[in-house]
């Protein structure tokens, strides 16, 4: 997907110009549009007052909220800007082309997505593990698919140490570095956390007592990763006790 991505990101640069619509990143509503409106002569080659209009109705007509401010942002930008392919049936074959698969991916990762759903929640850890902060019914299936079943680790610190976030010392002689963390572990596991963080950072819930790890550490004046790490390793040690509390006092014979 990602390869198909940047063709078409490619494509359009060189067919809109450098207008605004052409963003970092693919949404539903900017693939949608490119297919409507491939080139940026569908734009500028109608009055402001007709495109403006017949946006509104491709709004209505996707189920997208339309925004008048935004119509005309695009129509100014798509307006003036040189570009390199010309407006001809092979462009527009080129550009949907690439939409159309980009769209039919997402579909699958989406119907992947709900069978994975289902599948975690049929897990006996699934109930404790959906109620965590910062962790949905999209992270929540993929910490339990890196992770696996708790009991296989001795201890909290050898769950940490699995996902590669134990310290390590950087030091050789008088020499002392940077203390850093070992990465040996699961990078999938330990991007999934770091997405868990994230959602900590944004949403800001203060009663709860991984974020209020990872507040202080950030208020202590700690490197983006150091405290992201920190809190990584925190949320891990906090769900390794509740699982395993959860699962021995609900499923121990």
């Amino acid at each position: 997907m990602q390869k198909i991505s940047t063709l078409l990101l490619t494509v359009l640069k060189k067919s809109k110009g450098k207008a605004k619509i052409v963003k970092k990143g693919l949404t539903s509503q900017w693939v949608d549009f490119v297919l409507t409106f491939w080139h940026c002569k569908c734009v500028s080659k109608q009055s402001q007052k007709t495109f403006v209009e017949r946006y509104r109705k491709w709004c209505k007509r996707m189920g997208y909220n339309f925004s008048q401010a935004k119509a005309e942002d695009i129509y100014i930008d798509a307006l003036g800007h040189p570009y390199v392919i010309p407006m001809n049936d092979t462009t527009k074959l080129l550009i949907t082309q690439a939409a159309m698969q980009i769209n039919t991916i997402c579909e699958t990762v989406e119907t992947l997505a709900c069978q994975m759903k289902v599948l975690a929640s049929s897990l006996p850890e699934y109930p404790v593990v959906i109620e965590f902060r910062g962790v949905g019914e999209i992270l929540a299936p993929q910490l339990i698919a890196e992770i696996g079943d708790v009991f296989r680790y001795f201890k909290k610190s050898s769950l940490v140490c699995f996902a590669g976030l134990e310290p390590v010392e950087n030091q050789s002689g008088k020499f002392k570095g940077v203390e850093t963390i070992s990465k040996k572990g699961s990078p999938y596991l330990r991007k999934t956390l770091f997405q868990v963080m994230d959602c900590l950072i944004k949403h800001k819930p203060v009663d709860d007592p991984i974020y209020q790890f990872l507040d202080r550490k950030r208020a202590e004046g700690k490197h983006y990763r150091s405290y992201m790490s920190a809190g990584s390793a925190k949320f891990l040690r906090v769900y390794y006790a509740r699982v395993r509390e959860y699962i021995t006092k609900n499923y121990s014979d």
